[in-house]
C-alpha cells in the first residue's frame, strides 16, 4: 500500500499498550502515530511517561519515544488524526464501554483488547481464523450508534487460544463436553516478577473472572450471526479452572474432551494440522503460517520452547492421548500477550482492513 494507515493506542502505557507498540514497529500496513493513556501521564514524551516500567524484552521503539502522549478522555482530540485505534485502557468496564463507544462515535473503529464489549450483542468478538463471519454484525451495530464508519470489534480473553482454536479444528467430530484447567502467566495480570515478588516460587489457584470467561467466550465465537446479533452456541459443555503459575509468558491449558463423533488420533492431528481461516488465505501481515503445531516428544509443548511458535501467533498442542473417562486429552499452549491479546487484535484489524471496514 502506498500510504500506511494512521493508528492511535488507548492505553498505551501499560504492558499491553506496551506490546501493541513493540509488535506494530515496521507494521508494513500501520504507523502509530498517536498514544493516549491517563491523565497523569498526558503532556508527557511516551519515553518519559512510561520511565522505568518498560515491560518488553526488545528495547522501546525509536519512534514513539518522542511521541507526546495525550489525555485518553480528550476523544475527539485523540480521534481527530487517526484512522483507528486500538483499545488497552485500564478502567471499570462501565468506564470502557462508554468511551470505546465515544471513540467509534467519533468515526473512528475501534480494535479492543478488553472484556466491556465481548458480550454487547452486535459487536463482534473475533479468532480471525476461526469466525470472519460475525464481522457482519458491524453493519448492524453502526446503524445503532449512528456511525458511517466507527465501531468496535474485540478479541476474545487470552485463557480460551491454547484450547479453542484446537476444538474448532475438531468440529466436525462434535465435542461436547470439555473439561479444561490453564496455567496462566504473569503478564496476563500486565505484571513481571519485580513487579509481583509473591508469585516467585508460588502457585495460586484463583484469578477473578477469568473461569467465567474461559466457559462461556468460547460458545460466542462459536455462535452465529442472526437479526443482526450474535447468538452464541450452546455446545460444547465447558467447565474450567484457572490457576496463576510462575511463568512470565505463555498460557498452557490440560483438556479433556468428549466426542459425539470418535476420532482415530491420526484423525485429530491431521485436523490440527490442516486447520487455517481468511488470514492464512489473505496471507495477512500477523498471520501465522501454521496456525496450530502438533509435537509428538511426550515433555512437549513447554513453555521456555514453544511460546514463540510462529513469532507467539502460533498454537502448540501435544501430549494427545486416550482417556479412560473422557475420550481423548491434550495439552495446548498459547502466548497470552501476543496471540492472547495485542497479536490478536492486530490480525483483527488486519483482517478488517483487508475486508473494507477500516481504510
Amino acid at each position: 500500500m502506498s500510504e500506511k494507515l494512521k493508528v492511535g493506542i488507548l492505553g498505551g502505557t501499560g504492558m499491553v499498550g506496551q506490546r501493541f507498540i513493540s509488535l506494530l514497529e515496521n507494521h508494513p500496513w500501520f504507523e502509530v502515530t498517536t498514544i493516549a493513556a491517563s491523565e497523569r501521564s498526558a503532556g508527557k514524551t511516551y519515553q518519559e511517561a512510561v520511565g522505568g516500567r518498560w515491560k518488553m524484552d526488545t528495547p522501546m521503539p525509536q519512534a514513539v519515544k518522542d511521541i507526546m502522549v495525550m489525555n485518553v478522555n480528550e476523544v475527539e482530540k485523540v480521534a481527530a488524526d487517526v484512522d483507528f485505534v486500538f483499545s488497552a485502557v485500564d478502567m471499570t468496564k462501565e468506564e470502557i464501554r462508554r468511551i470505546e463507544e465515544e471513540y467509534a462515535k467519533t468515526e473512528t473503529p475501534v480494535v479492543s483488547n478488553n472484556s466491556a464489549h465481548r458480550w454487547t450483542p452486535d459487536v463482534p468478538m473475533m479468532v480471525p481464523e476461526i469466525n470472519p463471519e460475525h464481522m457482519a454484525v458491524i453493519e448492524f451495530q453502526k446503524k445503532r450508534l449512528g456511525t458511517s464508519k466507527g465501531f468496535i470489534a474485540v478479541k476474545p480473553n487470552c485463557s480460551i487460544q491454547s484450547y479453542a482454536p484446537v476444538l474448532s479444528a475438531w468440529k466436525e467430530f462434535e465435542p461436547y463436553e470439555v473439561v479444561a484447567t490453564t496455567y496462566q502467566a504473569i503478564s496476563g495480570a500486565g505484571k513481571t516478577f519485580r513487579d509481583w515478588p509473591e508469585m516467585v516460587e508460588n502457585v495460586i489457584p484463583y484469578i477473578g473472572g477469568e473461569e467465567e470467561k474461559s466457559e462461556k467466550e468460547p460458545l460466542r465465537i462459536w455462535g452465529e450471526v442472526k437479526d443482526g446479533v450474535i447468538v452464541p452456541a450452546t455446545s460444547p459443555v465447558i467447565t474450567c479452572q484457572c490457576i496463576r503459575v510462575p511463568v512470565l509468558n505463555g498460557h498452557t491449558a490440560a483438556v479433556f474432551v468428549k466426542f459425539r463423533q470418535k476420532p482415530t488420533k491420526e484423525q485429530l492431528i491431521e485436523k490440527l494440522l490442516a486447520f487455517q481461516g481468511r488470514p492464512q488465505e489473505l496471507k495477512l501481515p500477523s498471520a501465522p503460517e501454521q496456525f496450530i503445531q502438533y509435537r509428538e516428544e511426550d515433555n512437549r509443548p513447554q513453555v521456555k520452547l514453544d511460546v514463540d511458535f510462529e513469532r507467539g501467533m502460533g498454537i502448540s498442542v501435544g501430549r494427545l492421548r486416550e482417556d479412560t473417562v473422557y475420550d481423548w486429552k491434550f495439552i495446548g499452549l498459547s502466548h497470552n500477550t501476543v496471540r492472547g491479546a495485542a497479536g490478536g487484535a492486530v490480525l483483527c484489524a488486519e483482517l478488517l482492513k483487508a475486508e473494507g471496514y477500516i481504510g
